[in-house]
Formats: structure tokens, C-alpha cells, sequence
């Protein structure tokens, strides 16, 4: 099982660059970044964890630059976002942003992607809550037009693009994960034009995993091909045995939103499970 790490890097914590060469050194299979562009003092959307919103919310760097900097002083491991909230860039500069990325990585990114659950930030990008899955879903398609290997023009309900020159191309397509809780809306998208599913927390997957399957293979999908990515797990060994037995081969740990000595304090806590 690849065992690779997440946390919420920001102007407080560890540094993208000390971490991620700590993370390759280790023998860590990746580093995942999450997004937040700004939170909203004034919030109507509770924590979806319950109490108070924790601190580094608000103070989350830019996970595209940040995961530019592992990538210039790494060479194996392996970059993603955990998650990308798609519905609230422009999907051309986003296309552009994560080629860049896959490009010069050399193809280790992962775009995990989701829809968010706090309605002030997503409202101030303009996102209209009750639609950012099928806008993120929109989105995606006119994305995918843009890393065509021939320019190709696309139309949807949201956005368009015309036929264009459109370079660099992602190395490895890149692959996507979804986010989001099981339910038979995620389930469709993921079987429609994911990869596979990045669960937060890994709960509850006994029963989901092999709904997601079956939906997944009446959409003729490989079965073979599906990915269950259990996302920001506080791990012990029954629980990482209890997701091998389900088929998953790769698991993202939740690092502290810390400094360097806590941060490689957990970090040598976690080479138990490597």
C-alpha cells in the first residue's frame, strides 16, 4: 500500500520544500494539498467537523504554487490536491495551471477535486450553491478540451472555449479523484468522468466501496481501473489492513497543521506504516 500525506501547509507551518524532501527521503509515496482561497468572517456555514473553524483554514497557501516548489526539489513523489475546488477558478487559467504542473513534475500529479461545503467563499467566486456540481462537472469537460491532443473546441451550459492551441499537454492525464460523501450523484460523476473517489476520512467504506462498483461498471468502466483513495486518515494498523482487504493500494495520511519538529515528530510516528 502507497501511504502518502496531506496537510494544510500555510504561512505558520513546515515549509513546502523542507516537507516534501523530508516526505521523499522517508520513502512517502506523495504530498496532497488542500484549497481555500479565503474564508469569510462573517459565515452563516458551520465547520462541517463541528466547533470552531481551526485556524489554518483561513491561512492555506496557494496549493498549486506550493506543490510547484515540492515538485523543483523532488524527483519520485508523487503531488496532488486534496481537493481542487473546481467551480471556483476559470476553468482555462485552471487547465493551464495544472498542465504546467504535470509537465514540469515530470507527471506525478494527482487532481483531486470537489465542491466545498462553505457557501460565503463559494458565493463570492460567483458560484451558485445548488448548481457547483454540475458547474464543477462542466468545468472539467472544458478542461479536458483544452488537453487534447488536437485543438478541439467545446460548448457546455457554463462556459465554452474554442478550438485552440492549448500547450503544454499533462503528462498522465492527470489523474482525477472526486471527493465528496457517497451518494448516488457523486457515485454517477465519479463512474462518468473520474478516476476514482477520494473519501475523506475513509468511514463507512464496507458499504460504499462496492455501491461505487457497481455503479462504476454499468457505466462500462474497467473494473480493474477504479481508484479508492481513503483521504486525511488518522491511521492504525487495523485500519490500514481493513482498507487492503477492500482492494485500496493507497491511503493519504492527515499530517498537523504544524511546525518543522511536530510535523517530523508524526512524520517518524508514520514510518511504522511504510
Amino acid at each position: 500500500m502507497r501511504i502518502a500525506t496531506t496537510i494544510f501547509l500555510t504561512d505558520e507551518t513546515i515549509t513546502p520544500v523542507r516537507l516534501a524532501r523530508e516526505l521523499e527521503a522517508r520513502g512517502f509515496a506523495g504530498l496532497y494539498l488542500p484549497e481555500h482561497t479565503h474564508i469569510p468572517v462573517e459565515r452563516a456555514t458551520p465547520n462541517p467537523a463541528g466547533g470552531e473553524l481551526p485556524r489554518e483554514y483561513g491561512r492555506t497557501l496557494d496549493p498549486f504554487v506550493a506543490l510547484a516548489q515540492a515538485a523543483a526539489v523532488t524527483e519520485r513523489l508523487a503531488l496532488g490536491t486534496g481537493i481542487t475546488l473546481v467551480a471556483q477558478h476559470d476553468p482555462i487559467a485552471l487547465a493551464k495551471q495544472i498542465a504546467t504542473l504535470d509537465h514540469l513534475s515530470g507527471g506525478r500529479f494527482t487532481l483531486g477535486i470537489g465542491f466545498g461545503w462553505n457557501k460565503e467563499e463559494a458565493a463570492d467566486h460567483g458560484v451558485e450553491w445548488s448548481r457547483r456540481r454540475e458547474l464543477g462537472r462542466d468545468r472539467m469537460a472544458l478542461i479536458r478540451a483544452l488537453w487534447a491532443p488536437e485543438p478541439t473546441a467545446y460548448k457546455g451550459e457554463f462556459g465554452s472555449v474554442r478550438a485552440s492551441y492549448a500547450f503544454p499537454k499533462p503528462v498522465s492525464g492527470p489523474r482525477t479523484l472526486i471527493g465528496g460523501a457517497a451518494g448516488p450523484t457523486l457515485f454517477s460523476h465519479i463512474a462518468e468522468y473520474g478516476d476514482g473517489w477520494l473519501p475523506i476520512g475513509g468511514r463507512g467504506l464496507t458499504q460504499s466501496v462496492p455501491v461505487l462498483r457497481e455503479v462504476w461498471e454499468k457505466a462500462g468502466r474497467a473494473p480493474e481501473a477504479l481508484q479508492v483513495v481513503p483521504y486525511a486518515v488518522m491511521p492504525n494498523p487495523g485500519k490500514l489492513a481493513h482498507y487492503a482487504g477492500l482492494g485500496i493500494d493507497e491511503v493519504v495520511l492527515q499530517l498537523p497543521p504544524a511546525g518543522e519538529a511536530e510535523v517530523l515528530r508524526v512524520l517518524d510516528d508514520y514510518a511504522q506504516y511504510l
